[in-house]
């Protein structure tokens, strides 16, 4: 099967951004912007979809990642995937780098299906989540010293929930684990059990830990929407932050195995407006939280490192 597919295009799954646990470029974002960030959630898609086909082998999936970075960057173009995105940065002059470190992560994923600890865990966040957040916070102009830091916190616990709901499926389908090895130890259980019906007690232990570092995170970068001078995509921020902490919330409680722990249209609405609704209440002391931010950044530790 591998040998029939040439390009990126090729091993496309036809999932969308509709189809994304949380907002993708939703309405609330400026129509100015949207462009550039539907295309390089198309861009990354195409990669993503690379690295999780279940017909092509490592090698070969490595030669198609390659081919996409040589498309982006122009030095060997051969498939179209790249080519609104190519567009977007040459408009907006920004550099290809995001992009570039999410076909990184799908290296990762091309040759790599286990991890050892939190550490390895968000280094792999650092190249598969965090570019996603500072790229559409380059291209609406933020200024990436104030909102990088929240928003690399906010990014990887988006990537940490998206594994701990999709960890049975993970390890069924791809034999992917991202739960650390570590972790699963502490609460003595193996990996075998994530192929099971239903988590097992010290595969719920396991999650609700992972839960709950996730959420430290999330209280990271809940100041990162009262940050952003732009107000439409401070709203989206604040929707999605406030749908992720209603999911770590769930994953702590619920078994991601045998329990739907993703939200319905009705829920995921109200949660989102709640978001929305407190961000535009706290906009007038914006200034106020802003200089709070540099003396935060100037003293305090990262709660995505590693705790003793």
């Amino acid at each position: 099967m591998s040998a029939r597919i040439q390009t990126a295009t090729e091993a496309r799954t036809g999932k969308g951004y509709r189809d994304e646990n949380f907002p993708v470029a939703s309405h609330l974002i400026h129509p100015r912007h949207r462009s550039a960030i539907l295309a390089f959630y198309d861009f990354v898609r195409a990669g993503d979809d690379v690295a999780d086909h279940t017909g092509l082998t490592p090698e070969r999936k490595l030669a198609l990642l390659d081919a996409l970075a040589g498309d982006l960057t122009g030095t060997s173009p051969s498939d179209s995937a790249a080519e609104p995105l190519r567009r977007e940065l040459a408009a907006r002059g920004l550099a290809p780098t995001h992009a570039l470190e999410l076909l990184d992560a799908f290296r990762l994923d091309a040759r790599k299906n286990r991890y050892a600890d939190w550490d390895e865990l968000i280094a792999y966040c650092r190249l598969s989540a965090m570019p996603v957040g500072r790229y559409v916070l380059d291209v609406h102009g933020e200024d990436r010293n104030v909102v990088w830091g929240p928003s690399d916190a906010i990014c990887a616990a988006l990537q940490i929930i998206n594994h701990l709901q999709d960890c049975g499926k993970d390890f069924r389908a791809i034999d992917r684990v991202y739960i650390p090895q570590d972790a699963l130890d502490r609460h003595g259980a193996a990996i075998s059990e994530l192929g099971a019906d239903k988590a097992s007690p010290a595969l719920r232990g396991t999650i609700r830990e992972l839960a709950e570092r996730t959420m430290l995170l999330l209280d990271e970068g809940a100041v990162l929407p009262d940050l952003i001078a732009d107000l439409r995509l401070s709203l989206e921020i604040a929707a999605i932050h406030r749908l992720a902490v209603v999911l770590c919330r769930g994953l702590m409680e619920r078994d991601p195995l045998s329990e739907k722990v993703h939200h319905g249209k009705a829920a995921f609405a109200l949660t989102a407006l709640g978001g929305i609704a407190a961000t535009l209440a706290r906009r007038p002391l914006r200034g106020r939280t802003l200089r709070a931010q540099a003396l935060r950044q100037a003293h305090r530790p990262l709660a995505r490192e590693t705790r003793p």
